[in-house]
């Protein structure tokens, strides 16, 4: 049984594949970790599911094309609801926010593979980026302005030295908000899966009886897999739409 149950965060490990050394500037060592594999992978899958779709000159458009025409809708409202008409050139941005971490996140759920977005390196690195470019373009649209964002409109002088601070924590927690939100969901359930599948193998192979008896969890498993399959999208959606909100913010200053 020791075989099969290991640890559950032994998938999250970030291992070397293919390294090489180069004696350039003392010394240089280069290498494919599987961190690095599956970012490529998510990366041409996104590009390879629109190419696919594009490429589709039948006049009745396939189901596939459809169903990404309706992606593209749904995010569409989803700029013009959160950021606006006049700021759709924001669209691509978020539409290629979407995808990618939807299929990321899709990525991790295939035995054996690995999921980038349980890596603090990819969540964090994303959500600062996104902080720190929505901060500059805050300060670009409204100069010095800007800094009014962290005086609530109509709030007493004598409280402003109290708020300020307030405000300011609120608005940098920013930066790890999105990025531990997206981590800690997926992390936790695929730790969960982990544990359940580490059990429910040794139960199979424990006999006829028993193995029909693991019937009953093998379901409840399965289950899960399914809500994992929902959380890869849900936690996509709301990272993208998050990250519409403080575009928005950032813009209006609201």
């Amino acid at each position: 049984m020791n075989t099969f149950i290991l640890s559950p965060l032994e998938q999250f490990e970030v291992q070397s594949l293919i390294g090489m050394n180069f004696p350039i500037l003392g010394y240089i060592h280069l290498s494919l970790t599987n961190l690095g594999l599956y970012t490529i992978i998510t990366t041409i899958l996104v590009l390879s599911i629109h190419f696919v779709s594009l490429s589709n000159k039948q006049i009745v458009p396939s189901r596939w094309t459809i169903s990404l025409e309706s992606s593209f809708q749904s995010l569409h409202g989803l700029v013009k609801a959160q950021i606006g008409k006049a700021n759709e050139m924001y669209l691509p941005f978020i539409y290629s926010i979407f995808f990618f971490l939807l299929i990321a996140n899709l990525n991790g759920n295939i035995p054996y593979g690995f999921t980038i977005t349980t890596s603090l390196v990819v969540s964090m690195g994303l959500s600062v980026c996104i902080f720190l470019g929505v901060t500059i373009l805050g300060l670009k649209e409204h100069r010095i302005h800007f800094f009014s964002f962290f005086v609530p409109s109509g709030t007493p002088l004598v409280l402003v030295p109290l708020l300020v601070p307030i405000e300011l924590i609120s608005y940098v927690s920013r930066a790890f908000s999105l990025g531990i939100r997206l981590f800690a969901n997926m992390t936790a359930g695929h730790v969960l899966m982990k544990i359940l599948s580490g059990f429910l193998w040794p139960m199979f192979t424990g006999g006829i009886v028993i193995a029909l008896v693991t019937l009953i969890p093998f379901a409840i498993f399965l289950g899960i897999v399914g809500l994992e399959l929902a959380v890869s999208f849900i936690q996509a959606y709301v990272f993208t739409i998050l990250t519409a909100s403080y575009l928005k913010d950032a813009i209006d200053l609201h």
